[in-house]
């Protein structure tokens, strides 16, 4: 695998960084990432991943773009509204970057499909809304051995955490989803739009950096954000 003459000028900045240069990009360019939902984490998080020059990226979701979502689900547009968003985000990627191939699952993650598909990629990131499928995706990804950087927002509130598959997984800060109603959601409690772009652009961060192998990881550590007080 080599970077062609228009992938070198388009990832120059990466090129000349010590910890990615010509190597990094080309484990960029090979990476298998499945991301858990287009919406609002999942909007900054293609964008960027796909940016950066990660060769394969799987999104799963079963919604479609809707004219509340805009307000931070910012991969998708007006045009888009009723569309498929894994078929509106996956146009944005082919966009942004055609050298990146997409694999869109125009599906909801279940019991019955979730092992199949998060095996087939190397690094799974969550950016899904709800705790059943947070916890569906975390069991998932031990079965299949898989890293996962898991990301959630709500109000002014985020954070994010990697979990690798020799260390804490979601389970040991969560060890059952909590009874229905007793959390609020984005919908109901609402959400600061620019909060999806900070966390999920963090949650990129992180994808990239368990690609490459550099840095302090996430894992085994939990960042809170709030964005009232920092």
């Amino acid at each position: 695998m080599t970077l062609m003459p228009e992938e070198i000028d388009r990832y120059a900045r990466h090129l000349v960084l010590r910890d990615i240069g010509g190597p990094g990009q080309l484990r960029l360019k090979a990476a298998r990432v499945l991301v858990i939902g287009a919406g609002g984490l999942g909007a900054p998080l293609l964008q960027y991943l796909a940016a950066s020059g990660v060769g394969t990226i799987g999104i799963v979701d079963d919604d479609v773009v809707s004219l509340s979502n805009l307000q931070r689900q910012v991969i998708h547009g007006m045009p888009d509204i009723d569309r498929p968003k894994v078929e509106s985000a996956a146009k944005a990627i082919e966009r942004l970057n055609p050298h990146v191939a997409v694999e869109a699952h125009n599906l909801r993650l279940s019991e019955e499909n979730a092992r199949a598909l998060v095996g087939s990629y190397d690094i799974v990131a969550d950016g899904s809304d709800n705790f059943a499928t947070r916890f569906l995706v975390n069991d998932a990804c031990r079965l299949a051995g898989a890293t996962l950087v898991s990301a959630a927002i709500l109000r002014f509130d985020g954070q994010l955490s990697t979990y690798r598959p020799d260390g804490p997984c979601y389970r040991c800060i969560y060890a059952e989803e909590p009874p229905e109603g007793s959390v609020p959601t984005c919908s109901s409690a609402g959400v600061l739009g620019a909060m999806a772009g900070t966390m999920g652009a963090m949650q990129a961060t992180e994808v990239v950096k368990e690609i490459l192998g550099i840095g302090e990881s996430m894992a085994g550590r939990l960042l809170i954000y709030d964005a009232l007080s920092v």
